[in-house]
């Protein structure tokens, strides 16, 4: 341990022996002595000792003009200073110049003890607090910079979502790097579309024609072992030297990884002056760089590829003859083609139109009244919109998720047109043929009476009247088909399904009896209230069940089973039937299909049967569909959507 040395100035040889032999010796003091002031000052100058006991009252200089000597030559030495009597003015002038203790003479050997330990023990605890003060600059300087650093490294992952040009991000990857890493050159190669050579795609501190000729190839270079091996790769003094083929004392480079195409290129810094080499913290800034430089390299090439694909879908989209539109949930226009705006009569400009709502680009209230319902329902919307020129448009409000929804026009003035056209057809065919029927009809029934018929003529007749009641048959379904489909207002209200079966039931009961089949109806004595028109739901009921007594052979079952989830209401009609094979079962629905086996040849039947019932279903907004097995049976189920609480009541209390 340093004996620490205590100068005594003090013009009194007895008391510097005193102080020598009584109190410094003893307790380890090295004692250094002088007899006046100036004496005393050049020797605090020359030694620089650990203390100085100082008189006050001196010859040469006293003690006050010591004290003001030191400070002014900025000597922080702590200072005991000695007086004859206490006063008040002398202390407080003696402390703003630096003393630290004070005793008053005479004193004795222990209160000169008291005084050093004090002041020893005041300059180890200042000294420690310089130290713990020196401690946390060193550890907020520190602080403040990881927080530059990392500010650094917030801002490079800010740009790479809000920028998509990755020139301007890559050299700010770069410039970071060199930063963080306090590092003199940066670069970021790519692997060209070869894989066989690294390109420079950005830099910051090389020379010119470095960076102009920068090409390495993967087999044959450091960076190409980081592209082999996926791994950052150290380098320093020699081998730093020797990699890169100039003069470089340190180098760190770090792979930049995709989870599809692997490792696609480097992110590097280097010191070419600099002794310093990188650290494991570097290299961990360094590689969360690279994963920006990776992201924004990434989300260029898909945006591009986005690009590409929006370019192609808007050239689509402009050539398509029918009129769209793409809107958001609140329903502002995305996208509208050319069709759309000419039918809109929009400017033919499409960045004049995005942007605006819909009720701004229209005021047809066909149009804006199907935006309203689909913002309601939350599903597809059809419907027929006539225009002012004559013109008619089938329209298609479909909802996208995650986008809004998509109007689709197509121009059907000609169906329409063609449409009426048939179903006048029909119409005058249909009383053209029913006259004619009538007529034969007639003779049919006035031929007993001509005479009498033997049982082969009676048979004779009864097969003409069985046919021209099928072509009778035929025709009321023709014309029912054709109504459905012309789109005649069906009168609307709440009905109930529970209803309707019971009293299709009733009617067929007795073909299931003929058949010896069983008809299984277990009623709900809770309504299922639906929206609808009860003929035309009864008219469903008796299809599907005459069809399931048809197919079902003698001795079958037959059951009816109706129930309520989620808002809808579920209708199923089942047997142990024939079965429909799997073939088969996408046709059943179209018009005059019917299923040709040997089991069906004795069956009498139009093929309209089942069309009908697909017609009014989706009339209803409904949906229809078949489950089948050969030998094993059919069910019939249609899904409707049921009446609200409060319309419920309403029909119940009607009812």
């Amino acid at each position: 341990m340093t004996q620490k040395r205590v100068l005594v100035i003090e013009d009194s040889y007895e008391t510097q022996q005193l102080l020598a032999e009584l109190v410094l010796e003893p307790n380890h003091y090295r004692p250094i002595s002088a007899m006046d002031g100036e004496e005393g000052l050049r020797m605090a100058q020359e030694e620089n000792p650990d203390l100085i006991v100082l008189d006050m009252q001196l010859p040469k200089m006293n003690g006050l003009e010591v004290l003001e000597a030191l400070k002014e030559q900025g000597l922080d030495i702590p200072v005991i200073f000695t007086t004859v009597r206490e006063s008040v003015e002398l202390v407080i002038q003696a402390f703003r110049l630096g003393a630290r203790d004070y005793v008053i003479k005479p004193f004795g050997p222990i209160e000169m003890q008291e005084a050093i330990r004090r002041v020893f023990s005041t300059g180890a605890l200042r000294a420690e607090r310089d130290q713990l003060t020196q401690k946390l600059v060193d550890v907020n300087q520190k602080l403040q910079r990881q927080i530059q650093e990392m500010n650094v490294i917030y801002t490079i992952g800010r740009s790479v979502t809000s920028l998509l040009d990755p020139n301007r991000i890559l050299n700010r990857v770069v410039e970071a790097a060199v930063y963080l890493a306090d590092a003199e050159e940066g670069l970021l190669m790519l692997l060209d579309k070869d894989g066989d050579e690294l390109y420079l795609r950005a830099a910051k501190g090389l020379d010119e024609k470095i960076v102009r000729n920068l090409r390495v190839r993967v087999d044959d270079s450091v960076a190409g072992r980081v592209i082999n091996s996926g791994r950052p790769i150290f380098l320093t003094g020699s081998q730093a030297k020797v990699a890169t083929g100039y003069l470089s004392k340190a180098l760190l480079y770090v792979p930049m990884h995709t989870s599809d195409r692997g490792t696609i290129g480097v992110l590097g810094v280097l010191n070419r002056e600099k002794e310093r080499s990188f650290t494991e913290r570097e290299m961990f800034m360094i590689s969360a760089l690279a994963d920006y430089a990776t992201i924004a390299i990434e989300n260029a090439r898909l945006f591009e590829a986005i690009e590409v694909e929006r370019a192609k879908l808007a050239t689509i989209l402009q050539e398509v003859e029918g009129a769209v539109i793409v809107v958001d949930e609140a329903d502002k226009i995305l996208l509208c083609n050319s069709a759309a705006r000419t039918l809109l009569e929009l400017s033919e400009a499409e960045e004049d139109v995005v942007g605006i709502s819909i009720d701004q680009a229209t005021s047809h209230p066909d149009l804006l009244g199907m935006f309203q319902e689909a913002h309601q329902t939350d599903r597809v919307i059809h419907d027929e919109i006539p225009l002012s020129d004559k013109r008619t448009f089938n329209a298609q409000l479909t909802p996208i998720k995650g986008i809004g929804r998509a109007l689709m026009m197509q121009d059907v003035t000609h169906l329409k047109e063609l449409a009426r056209i048939k179903s006048e057809f029909v119409t005058a065919v249909s009383h053209d043929i029913r006259t004619p029927l009538t007529t034969i009809h007639g003779y049919i029934e006035l031929l007993p009476r001509a005479g009498s018929l033997n049982a082969q003529q009676q048979e004779f007749i009864l097969r003409a009247r069985q046919s021209m009641d099928t072509i009778t048959e035929l025709i009321d379904t023709l014309l029912d088909v054709d109504r459905l489909e012309a789109g005649y207002e069906i009168e609307m209200g709440p009905c109930n399904m529970i209803d309707i079966i019971e009293s299709s039931i009733k009617e067929i009961q007795a073909q299931a009896r003929e058949k010896e089949q069983e008809l299984r109806w277990d009623p709900s004595a809770h309504p299922m209230m639906v929206y609808g028109n009860p003929n035309r739901l009864r008219q469903v009921i008796d299809n599907l069940l005459s069809n399931a007594i048809k197919y079902t052979q003698r001795g079958g079952w037959i059951a009816v089973n109706v129930e309520q989830e989620d808002g809808h209401i579920v209708t199923q009609i089942a047997d142990n039937g024939i079965g429909i094979p799997p073939a088969e079962q996408p046709y059943i629905f179209d018009k005059f299909y019917r299923v040709e086996s040997k089991e069906t040849l004795s069956i009498v039947g139009t093929g309209l049967g089942l069309t009908i019932v697909k017609t009014i279903i989706e009339k209803h907004n409904g949906r229809i569909w078949v489950e089948s097995r050969p030998g094993v049976g059919s069910v019939f189920s249609f899904v409707l959507s049921a009446l609200k609480e409060s319309d419920r009541q309403t029909a119940i209390d009607r009812a």
